[in-house]
């Protein structure tokens, strides 16, 4: 990603802790003298306010003054010389202190001294710089007002070296440090964003309103509970779409269903009374001849009761669909839009079938699918799929084949059932779906079909609101309806 937060982060690190390397060697280019320069200072001014504190309470020739001052000169590598008012001795270090004698008196009696740079003056003290800057001694003399002189000085490394030797030090330090910090960091922050780019691929996948994928993260943070939210914000937004498009159809059932009802009524009442005549007839003529004894055979009575059973087995068949369609086109049916698999149904569907299709010597084939989310509902697909594959049994011909297909088109699913045999007459193709239509009555007869299924299928997409039809192929018919898809990805 180019504006990858995995990247700012290890960014913004390795130029905070370059600037912070940087700002150090600044620092300890520009003060680091100063500083030592001025430490030094304080400790031979601290060794003075000693030597001053004793003068005043004349204890400058005891034992405790001695030792502090030895224990001053130890510490911070300082040499001192101490004498009174007659230039008795009363005080020289062991590091060199008495080689300092000499250099009093030259101060005491006024001889210039070479090299050396003021820094500091007191009403009895002089601090000064023996040397180049950076090297050489710090010096501190004077005379007190009761007649003690001193002398104190102490080395100056070579600090201009040290910190130039420590600037190296520290870039190395600091460059090593910066580069494993930056992959360091590079994991850390790693292991952040992963999980911000799951809940990224996760809000995509709602973008094209697929619910299914769940944030897994176990994390108590911040991106952890954000995880929890989207959960509940996808499951809220999927029972929403839900409820919505359920409302949608039903709203656009009402708006259309006004209008069609009364010419609903006519057709549903004028068809009835055509369909239920012919069955109706056979059954009152086998019945009066069965009274008049024209069987009086075992055989001949069986062969009428054989007749009365199946047609009203038939009139049975045709009251269930008539009632059903009924239900579907006065809209008294609520059409309840979920988010179904319509690969699962399809094949749960001719598990049952094959045994059907094996009796008549059909095949049935269907390539294996993944699952495929559309929006529907799932009881009247079924009705819908049921309808196509029963007509497309009892029409197989030729070669015996029957081809199911399942195709993404756009934000569509489209479902097709094929089967080999003869094509529909193309002037019977815009009739197929009207009410008790038969393109071959003879044999919709023979299998016991009564026009009304085709009908079934028209009333329940129309209740979805989506497309259906029929197409005449070379070698058969292709029976098709379309679904609204519910996933980004459909099928390939």
């Amino acid at each position: 990603m180019k504006y990858s937060i995995k990247r700012q982060f290890a960014g913004i690190f390795i130029v905070l802790m370059s600037s912070v390397i940087l700002l150090c060697w600044l620092v300890n280019t520009l003060f680091l003298e100063d500083y030592y320069l001025n430490r030094k200072t304080k400790i031979i001014y601290d060794a003075y306010v000693s030597i001053k504190a004793a003068a005043e309470s004349d204890s400058y020739d005891s034992e405790e003054f001695q030792k502090k001052l030895d224990q001053i000169c130890s510490s911070f590598n300082m040499a001192a010389f101490v004498m009174d008012s007659d230039s008795e001795t009363q005080y020289a270090s062991e590091n060199g202190g008495e080689r300092l004698e000499m250099r009093l008196f030259g101060y005491i009696f006024g001889f210039p001294m070479e090299n050396t740079y003021l820094l500091q003056e007191g009403e009895d003290y002089q601090i000064q710089r023996i040397g180049g800057k950076g090297s050489g001694f710090l010096e501190m003399y004077g005379r007190l007002s009761s007649g003690i002189s001193f002398i104190m000085q102490t080395p100056l490394e070579s600090i201009r070296e040290s910190a130039q030797m420590a600037d190296t030090f520290f870039f190395y330090v600091g460059l090593v440090g910066a580069v494993l910090g930056g992959f360091i960091i590079w994991i850390v922050a790693g292991r952040i964003t992963r999980p911000i780019l799951e809940l990224n691929s996760i809000s995509e996948k709602m973008v094209h309103l697929d619910f299914d994928a769940k944030y897994e993260g176990k994390a108590k943070t911040e991106i952890g509970l954000l995880g929890e939210n989207m959960n509940k914000l996808s499951e809220s937004l999927e029972k929403s779409i839900s409820e919505l498009k359920t409302a949608n159809n039903e709203l656009k059932r009402d708006i259309e269903k006004k209008d069609r009802v009364d010419q609903m009524r006519r057709e549903f009442l004028a068809n009835v009374s055509h369909e239920l005549k012919t069955p109706l007839a056979l059954i009152r003529g086998y019945a009066e001849g069965l009274q008049e004894g024209m069987g009086d055979d075992p055989e001949s009575r069986d062969f009428y009761c054989d007749v009365i059973v199946d047609e009203a087995t038939k009139m049975n068949t045709l009251v269930q669909k008539l009632l059903t369609l009924n239900q579907l086109e006065f809209g008294n049916d609520t059409v309840n839009m979920e988010r179904m698999d319509i690969t699962q149904l399809i094949t749960n569907i001719l598990q049952s079938g094959i045994l059907l299709a094996k009796q008549q010597d059909i095949t049935v084939e269907m390539p294996k699918y993944p699952p495929c989310h559309v929006w529907a509902d799932e009881f009247m697909v079924e009705e819908v799929f049921q309808n196509y594959f029963s007509n497309a049994l009892h029409y197989c011909a030729g070669e015996k084949k029957i081809r199911i297909t399942i195709e993404k088109r756009e934000q569509k699913v489209r479902i097709s059932v094929f089967n080999t045999g003869d094509p529909i007459p193309e002037e019977s193709l815009p009739y197929l779906w009207d009410k008790f239509y038969k393109v071959d009555k003879a044999r919709t007869r023979e299998y016991g079909g009564s026009g009304v299924g085709l009908s079934i299928v028209k009333a329940v997409m129309e209740a979805l609101n989506q497309n259906y039809g029929v197409e005449n192929r070379e070698d058969g018919v292709l029976f098709w309806f379309e679904l609204e898809s519910a996933e980004g990805e459909g099928i390939d």
